[in-house]
């Protein structure tokens, strides 16, 4: 398989930006975002031209004490199938908790939250891992997140926990450097020393991307200039392997095309500078994205070789035995931070508190941001109340079933407390509820509505 070479992320907002952008070997997509029978248009260019695209996944929830949920799976092997992809992506995180195995109520985080090293939380995503692998047609690379909270007894590094899961499973790995320069700032963990432990050969892909820092926390935004010691890292990984492909991450506030182009620019430098770093005629160790491992270098030979070829699914008895006490004390300890988080729950014992309280006005700003995005007409209709007024909704209503679901619970909540005061507003926003609220949309025939109006009116007497 041929390597994958130098990438950036697909995005609506950019797409024309990114066709006409020199030097892009592959694009990576945001799986949720692509429907496989009607991909982009500009997807289906970019295809046309031998460019690869990666579908990349953000709501699995492989690290979480659930089994994959079998519709997200199906849902991405039909997107890797359509867009012809070498791999598909998805993170070492959980996103949701709750639900049968805690008997309380489904919590969804809406972001990407980070996973306790620890023995329980390592051997459920094994067996998670290893079911997604038996579910997609093609190999499945897991990325390190970002995290501005730590896990209180963890028993592992990073490194050391990411080496046991590719060993154990064969899983490939998607390293984001930027991650790993934020869990030094928030975390104190040294870039060099996790690089140090990773399993180099197992290496499908590299992320770069932005962010910025704010009263000693580092956020991850995706929204900024890549800094000096993300591509310093990216200097440091490029002196120990020759990754098969490296990508430039923007989600939003997107620049002009010209300082994309630079950012990539100075991504290939990165990269270049390590290159010379590691010298030539060492034998660098060369992966491509099936991991198959063409030469090694001294530098990136473990004592113990690691065991990249594809590993059996594990028995589905055999597993659930295996690993149903740990899913259990795993589902525990998820559902109590996530209460803590979404909801207003006490903070469980051996968390920071402060970082727990910056972590939760971040989970409700970005919930506000996507609900904004999702449903263009709320802030609309309450103009500059809107981010107060969901803030305060969310304060007390945690999201259990999607970003849509809560656009419509926002709505209804606010209109069963009276709210917004300006009649006009309130009008419109009864108006946008009624239309989507229903098992159908309303019809916009005159007649049609008549009728049902009259109807509400006849029942209510």
């Amino acid at each position: 398989m041929e390597r994958l070479g130098t990438g950036i992320g697909w995005r609506p907002e950019i797409a024309d930006a990114v066709e006409r952008m020199p030097g892009i070997d592959w694009v990576e997509a945001v799986a949720e975002n692509v429907c496989p029978g009607h991909l982009p248009e500009s997807l289906l260019r970019l295809r046309e031209r031998g460019v690869t695209v990666v579908p990349h996944g953000v709501s699995l929830g492989l690290g979480g004490a659930d089994r994959p949920d079998e519709d997200r799976l199906t849902a991405l092997a039909e997107r890797a199938t359509a867009l012809g992809a070498p791999l598909v992506t998805e993170h070492i995180a959980f996103v949701r908790a709750g639900g049968p195995l805690t008997a309380s109520p489904r919590l969804e985080a809406g972001h990407l939250l980070p996973v306790p090293r620890t023995r329980d939380a390592l051997d459920v995503l094994c067996e998670n891992v290893r079911i997604a692998q038996a579910a997609l047609p093609v190999p499945l690379a897991v990325e390190n997140i970002a995290a501005l909270i730590s896990w209180p007894g963890e028993e592992m590094t990073e490194g050391q926990f990411l080496y046991e899961l590719a060993d154990r499973t064969g899983v490939r790995l998607l390293i984001d450097v930027a991650n790993l320069h934020t869990n030094h700032v928030n975390r104190g963990e040294d870039p060099a020393e996790a690089l140090a432990d990773l399993p180099l050969e197992a290496i499908a892909y590299v992320h770069v991307a932005g962010g910025f820092e704010r009263d000693g926390v580092w956020h991850d935004s995706h929204a900024h200039p890549v800094p000096r010691p993300v591509l310093d890292i990216l200097t440091d990984l490029a002196s120990r392997v020759s990754p098969p492909g490296v990508l430039l991450e923007r989600d939003e506030n997107f620049p002009e095309p010209s300082e994309l182009e630079r950012e990539l620019t100075a991504i290939r430098g990165a990269l270049e500078k390590g290159r010379e770093q590691a010298g030539e005629g060492d034998g660098e160790s060369v992966t491509d994205v099936a991991g198959r491992v063409t030469k090694t270098s001294p530098d990136t030979t473990a004592d113990a070789p690691l065991d990249t070829t594809a590993h059996a699914p594990l028995d589905a008895a055999d597993a659930a035995s295996t690993t149903a006490p740990a899913r259990q004390r795993l589902a525990l300890a998820q559902t109590a931070l996530l209460s803590a988080l979404v909801a207003g729950t006490p903070v469980p014992e051996g968390f920071d508190r402060v970082r727990v309280g910056v972590q939760a006005r971040a989970l409700a700003g970005k919930r506000a941001d996507v609900v904004a995005k999702v449903a263009p007409e709320l802030p609309e209709i309450l103009g500059a109340g809107y981010r107060a007024a969901f803030l305060g909704y969310a304060h007390g209503h945690p999201m259990g079933a999607g970003y849509r679901r809560d656009a419509l619970d926002f709505a209804g909540y606010l209109l069963g407390s009276g709210l917004p005061e300006d009649p006009h507003a309130r009008a419109g926003l009864r108006e946008w509820w009624l239309e989507r609220s229903g098992t159908r949309p309303r019809s916009h025939r005159p007649a049609v509505r008549l009728a049902r109006a009259t109807r509400r009116v006849l029942l209510r007497r």
